[in-house]
């Protein structure tokens, strides 16, 4: 009969923090491309580097390359990009 309470707060705090990081991106908006359109994502790895990024991870999302690091000011950062133009994409 206690694991059942126990269960509902564990399901809720799930539920919560999923939401948390889905509702963090939801803001950034990059332009539908065609895969064939994408750039290698070495080349945006490269990009950044010689801007002064210290680049940690990057990832594909559906429209997007994310960026996980430092930008030149030594800022940790979590950044989106173009993947045809290779350009940020700010947050709206």
């Amino acid at each position: 009969m206690k694991r059942l309470p126990l269960l509902r707060a564990a399901t809720a705090a799930v539920l919560a923090l999923a939401a948390c990081g889905a509702w963090a991106h939801g803001d950034v908006q990059c332009p539908a491309r065609e895969k064939a359109e994408w750039r290698p994502h070495t080349e945006l790895h490269e990009k950044l580097t010689k801007e002064g990024w210290t680049v940690r991870r990057m990832e594909k999302t559906t429209t997007c390359y994310e960026v996980y690091g430092k930008d030149p000011q030594g800022k940790r950062v979590e950044a989106f990009f173009d993947p045809k133009t290779l350009e940020r994409v700010e947050e709206k």
